[in-house]
């Protein structure tokens, strides 16, 4: 496969901030607030999707899978993958209480971002699984694992911007 160092190095870019964020979580006593409970835990489980969906590929493509297979078997695990995470994060009682109390020109700000990064994760990861454009298929592929692994970015920096002085 082509893109298989590139994924691989993606993967560990998205370990990174899922070391980050950890650390993060576990410094001083672990994490002060509702909100920044909800923004490490946002961080982290995007980042795990990416670093998950990005060496999917390389590991499925050592098992002879090639060509619209290989994208096939990766895209599907991947979109419901994202589903999971988006349905455990939202019942979190971190983000009830997020949203309870954040303003709405930050809701409107993030949650706008994070949407727009979410609906072109699955557009692209789509386009794959229904075989719409098969020459792109790797591209297609490679554009979700990067959107992910910009999303995780996002959401630290959020998380940073956010962060209230004593």
């Amino acid at each position: 496969m082509q893109d298989a160092d590139l994924l691989v190095q993606l993967a560990a870019i998205a370990g990174v901030f899922v070391g980050f964020g950890a650390l993060i979580a576990v410094r001083s006593g672990g994490a002060s607030d509702a909100h920044e409970v909800a923004y490490i835990r946002s961080m982290v489980s995007i980042a795990t999707w990416t670093a998950v969906v990005a060496l999917a590929p390389v590991t499925l493509g050592r098992y002879g899978l090639a060509g619209h297979d290989l994208w096939l078997a990766c895209s599907i695990p991947a979109l419901i993958l994202l589903l999971g995470v988006w349905v455990v994060n939202s019942r979190t009682p971190e983000i009830r209480q997020e949203f309870a109390v954040i303003s709405r020109a930050q809701l409107m700000r993030e949650g706008a971002t994070n949407v727009l990064l979410l609906v072109a994760v699955v557009a692209a990861l789509s386009l794959v699984a229904l075989g719409l454009v098969p020459d792109q298929e790797p591209a297609l592929y490679l554009t979700a694992v990067v959107l992910g692994l910009l999303a995780t970015a996002v959401t630290l920096l959020f998380l940073v911007f956010s962060q209230r002085r004593p």
